[in-house]
């Protein structure tokens, strides 16, 4: 189901394993960026496979996805991680998936990234809070891949970095050219360890859900980590896609950036809240709530009016 439009993109509420393969183009694609439920121990409202059948799960939808994918697209996927039941020891589901996709489905890793979340709480509690026996875990793994390394779309001058302090001390001791290729992009190249906090609680989904009184989704990425690989691998009207939109950071942050973007989402609540990202008066998010959770005739919503 098409629930609501916006000036550049869509989000549908459904099984993107179904949708995808209905909606999508072959050869369309430009970036699929999304962040799947993990396979964690305890289960999730809003479901997550099993750690036992996770793999096979999750390859269900790469195999719909990469016929859509192009040559020079990107497959960018953010997995966190998770505890094998009943020890303190890591279940490495991610690198099984990962080599999967190198192995089986012929996909290249243009290179691993790593988002480093500092204000990650410590858990599970009873290995680090409480028996001090192993370390916080702040750290995701983000698999880039793509299917030809050679023609992927890339462009790391598009999300450069402030040069340090000494860097930049170093250029004004030793430049010598009048115009310096130093100061051509005015910034250093990022590296693959993004330190990107998860604190942001002031953002129009946030706002939109304590003034109507719903409880968000409970599993919200920060917009600086989609819009990192956004604007580095894709270019304006490139098309955007999540197939477990969540919130909605992927689509909210594609819009901002002039990219289009489709996303699909299985919670029809979770969709009706992912367009408060999108509002330009919050105070249509009960509005615009009700008819997407419960007015299918009024669908899908247009919401620039909005």
């Amino acid at each position: 189901m098409l629930c609501y439009r916006t000036a550049n993109g869509c989000a549908y509420c459904g099984d993107s394993l179904k949708l995808v393969p209905e909606i999508l183009e072959d050869n369309s694609v430009d970036l699929l960026f999304s962040s799947p439920p993990y396979p964690l121990i305890i289960q999730k409202e809003y479901g997550n496979a099993s750690q036992q059948h996770y793999v096979e799960w999750f390859l269900q939808y790469i195999e719909v996805i990469l016929p859509k994918l192009k040559k020079t697209g990107s497959l960018v996927i953010d997995f966190g991680n998770t505890w094998v039941k009943g020890m303190p020891a890591f279940n490495i589901y991610q690198f099984r998936v990962l080599l999967k996709l190198v192995d089986e489905y012929g996909l290249y890793l243009a290179c691993p990234m790593y988002w480093y979340n500092p204000s990650r709480m410590p858990l599970p509690a009873a290995y680090t809070a409480k028996y001090k026996i192993r370390p916080k875990d702040n750290i995701d793994n983000v698999w880039w891949l793509t299917k030809d390394p050679d023609r992927c779309k890339a462009d790391c001058t598009q999300v450069l970095v402030p040069y340090s302090k000494s860097m930049r001390k170093y250029f004004r001791k030793h430049r010598r050219d009048k115009e310096p290729s130093w100061k051509r992009y005015e910034g250093a190249l990022p590296s693959n360890l993004l330190e990107i906090p998860n604190t942001n609680n002031r953002t129009k989904y946030h706002l939109a859900c304590r003034k109507i009184q719903v409880k968000g989704q409970p599993s919200i990425m920060p917009e600086k980590l989609p819009e990192f690989f956004i604007k580095m691998l894709t270019e304006e009207q490139d098309l955007v896609v999540d197939i477990f939109a969540g919130s909605n950071t992927t689509g909210s942050i594609a819009d901002h950036l002039n990219r289009k973007f489709i996303t699909f989402e299985q919670r029809r609540d979770y969709v009706a809240m992912s367009a408060f990202r999108f509002l330009n008066d919050l105070e249509n998010a009960r509005t615009v709530y009700d008819i997407i959770t419960s007015r299918d005739d009024e669908l899908p919503l247009n919401l620039t009016q909005y």
